[in-house]
């Protein structure tokens, strides 16, 4: 049980079951045999299936285009380590390349995480999940349809998706799109959907996760703030 740590081994909840116990299973193999339920800690089931989820929804963006760079296991292995420190780095990355040998039933594995995942905490794997596609510099098409077939299987808006793929592959509209607004909307128009926008956003939306997932969302959060006074700015008004 060395190899993985009390945030892997404990608390897996519902992620110890269905498609994605049979990809943990063959990644830690004896582990789950051994577990013991002091290592079952409460409140923990949401958080570590979560992570859970991340890493195995990372594997199938990093195969997307048939190659896996040193540049985004260090994405991966940079985010674990400001957001849960040096061991589960480590873990992490040991636990990601035991899951890129196997194949992912996408598909299952996503059917799985909806079913037991909230909507404002698969927004924010998508969010991460682009951030991983990116760490090379860009988006490819291969890895941009691996992650918008993820996103229809956990059933996340066109909206909502556009809105997330603005924040990360530049377009001319990219601030409109991230508000989820036409650039023919009016003044009261955009105001209205900052507001809504920046409900479904915010951070504390996801606090349950964690305070650390809880950091890691205000990014997104940030750049709709951002698209909305570039708007303001742009169009001249408060």
């Amino acid at each position: 049980m060395g190899k993985y740590g009390k945030w892997i081994t404990g608390g897996l909840g519902w992620a110890f079951f269905g498609p994605l116990g049979a990809i943990l299973g063959f990644a830690i193999g004896s582990i789950f045999d051994s577990m013991e339920t002091s290592k079952i800690y409460t409140g923990e089931s949401s958080r570590n299936g979560f992570i859970v989820s991340l890493l195995v929804l990372v594997s199938a963006v990093m195969k997307a285009d048939g190659k896996v760079l040193k540049s985004e296991l260090e994405f991966v292995r940079q985010y674990f380590y400001k957001n849960f420190g040096p061991s589960a780095a480590r873990e992490a990355i040991l636990l990601l390349r035991d899951i890129l040998k196997q194949a992912v039933p996408l598909r299952d594995v996503c059917s799985q995480i909806k079913a037991n995942v909230d909507y404002h905490s698969r927004l924010q794997l998508l969010h991460l999940l682009f951030g991983i596609a990116q760490a090379d510099g860009v988006v490819s098409a291969e890895e941009l349809k691996v992650i918008k077939d993820i996103a229809s299987y956990l059933d996340i808006t066109d909206a909502d998706f556009a809105s997330i793929k603005a924040m990360f592959i530049p377009d001319t509209d990219k601030y409109y799109k991230i508000l989820e607004v036409s650039p023919q909307a009016t003044n009261e128009e955009i105001k209205k959907a900052y507001r809504l926008m920046a409900v479904k956003y915010h951070p504390d939306k996801v606090q349950h996760l964690g305070e650390d997932i809880r950091v890691a969302a205000e990014q997104k959060f940030k750049m709709v703030n951002e698209a909305y006074d570039r708007i303001k700015k742009e169009r001249g008004f408060n």
